[in-house]
């Protein structure tokens, strides 16, 4: 028999989305319990020095972020746990969520941050020599490459950190860009073009690798179906995908709209989805406490329901809600 347990409120994720809305959540004694999901800290723990968020002058490392997050959290009163969200069900209050595949949570105030996943090329070989050369975390296992030859998939931001990160600790770093540019920031692109261990291969395709017990080198495709298409293998010793990422939203999908790549869609510029589920609102002299949710990631989505003893109004409205990056909800408290 499957355990249930009831919470006021469930947060699934703990990256900065996550934290965050566990902060404000146990600000406002909503007792929130967050499950931290398969990477606890979020994409953040596997980024280096983090510069653009505000309070640190000097930077900070990621993974030291997000313990700052998760301490600040737990000092609220922040429930916070390890398991996986495993299937949903939204089509009604209490929202259920199925952790582990075990154990069923029955949340009052279900609050989304489940973040995306690194997409691969789709190579056999990336199975094949999963962990033995092929990573899509230069910050996790850079430390193993010192002094070795690597080559990073991608042209975005992430790689040219990946690419700029790994040269401080492998002898050579190649980026292998599928297109004539770089889609990275100016500061970013000039970091890569600049840096003398690294090395852009434009309108390359890695198309396999090779190696006896590890990545011993990639294969390569320049100019892929342009009449001087040239093909030719390069020794690495480690191969870091960077390439994007998948929204992991699958398990809300029967119940929330999302674009093509995954992401949950609002409606216009409010954070309202499209899913019609009730919201159980009680009004103590039409006044409202004052609660800021500000998660930092795209695919954050909260279904609030609010609770002030005395006098209740129930009414159906949209019961999910998501923000953005730069996105703020308040919901407005305001004393007898």
């Amino acid at each position: 028999m499957v355990e249930t347990e009831k919470v006021r409120c469930l947060i699934i994720g703990s990256g900065p989305a996550g934290y965050t809305a566990a902060i404000y959540a146990g600000r406002a004694n909503l007792s929130p319990v967050l499950y931290e999901g398969i990477q606890p800290g979020g994409q953040l723990t596997t980024t280096t020095d983090v510069e653009n968020f505000p309070g640190y002058p000097q930077g900070i490392s990621g993974p030291q972020l997000m313990e700052d997050l998760r301490t600040q959290a737990e000092r609220f009163g922040a429930d916070i746990r390890f398991g996986i969200a495993t299937a949903s069900d939204l089509s009604k209050a209490p929202y259920k969520i199925t952790i582990d595949g075990e154990k069923e949570i029955e949340a009052e105030t279900l609050i989304i941050a489940t973040g995306a996943t690194a997409k691969y090329l789709g190579l056999e070989d990336e199975k094949k020599y999963a962990g033995m050369g092929v990573s899509a975390c230069a910050t996790c296992d850079g430390f193993f490459y010192r002094k070795k030859v690597v080559a990073v998939v991608g042209g975005g931001d992430t790689a040219c950190e990946e690419a700029v990160y790994l040269a401080g600790l492998a002898s050579k770093v190649y980026l292998i860009v599928r297109k004539p540019y770089l889609r990275a920031s100016k500061i970013m692109q000039e970091r890569v073009l600049n840096h003398d261990k690294i090395e852009v291969l434009f309108e390359h395709n890695a198309v396999g690798l090779f190696g006896e017990n590890g990545v011993e080198g990639v294969s390569l495709v320049k100019r892929w179906g342009e009449p001087d298409e040239e093909r030719y293998t390069l020794s690495i010793d480690g191969f870091f995908l960077a390439i994007g990422h998948k929204p992991n939203s699958d398990i809300f999908k029967p119940y929330l709209e999302t674009d093509e790549v995954g992401y949950i869609i609002t409606e216009g510029d409010t954070p309202r989805t499209k899913v019609m589920l009730p919201i159980r609102i009680t009004v103590r002299q039409l006044l409202l406490q004052e609660v800021v949710v500000k998660p930092l990631l795209r695919q954050s989505v909260i279904c609030l329901k609010k609770d002030f003893n005395n006098k209740s109004i129930i009414y159906k409205k949209s019961g999910l809600y998501c923000y953005s990056a730069i996105r703020f909800l308040l919901i407005t408290r305001v004393k007898k």
